[in-house]
């Protein structure tokens, strides 16, 4: 059993999961490719931030989506399942929730960049209906790149 719920992501836990992460993309693509922001330096206002935690409350898995409230936009980043947990669904159940949070707050569209080579992500994002799109700032186009979309459903009153 695995919960997820909104959490801070100044943790040390949540620490490793984005040192893993960012392990993981410096092996596959050179530094002008890489795109890791560093959610710490962002307001918390404009951050949605989850943690999935399994049975033993130990951080398993992490994401969060940017919120530009103004634009009613939002960028998905950081997803990341710990190798051992994956195969079970848990990016899927993540993103889904983090959809839903982005919903609470207004977007009404979000979009997300991932490198060409992590297939499982791509999947994952085509899987719960994101479509390729081009670039979008502030991002260029980079042939290592994939630019992903998905139009919310408004929030039905």
């Amino acid at each position: 059993m695995y919960s997820i719920n909104i959490e801070s992501v100044f943790q040390k836990e949540v620490e490793q999961l984005i040192a893993a992460l960012d392990a993981y993309q410096h092996a596959l693509y050179p530094a002008e490719s890489n795109h890791c922001t560093d959610l710490t330096s962002l307001d918390g206002e404009k951050l949605i931030f989850m943690v999935i935690r399994d049975r033993a409350d130990v951080a398993v898995g992490c994401g969060a989506i940017l919120v530009d409230s103004v634009n009613r936009v939002g960028e998905v980043k950081r997803i990341y399942i710990d190798e051992q947990h994956r195969g079970q669904r848990l990016g899927e159940k993540l993103l889904a929730v983090l959809e839903q949070e982005a919903l609470q707050q207004s977007c009404r569209l979000l979009r997300l960049e991932t490198g060409i080579k992590q297939h499982g992500a791509i999947t994952l994002y085509q899987r719960q209906g994101y479509q390729l799109v081009e670039a979008f700032a502030p991002y260029k186009p980079d042939p290592l790149s994939l630019f992903m979309a998905k139009d919310l459903p408004p929030v039905k009153l």
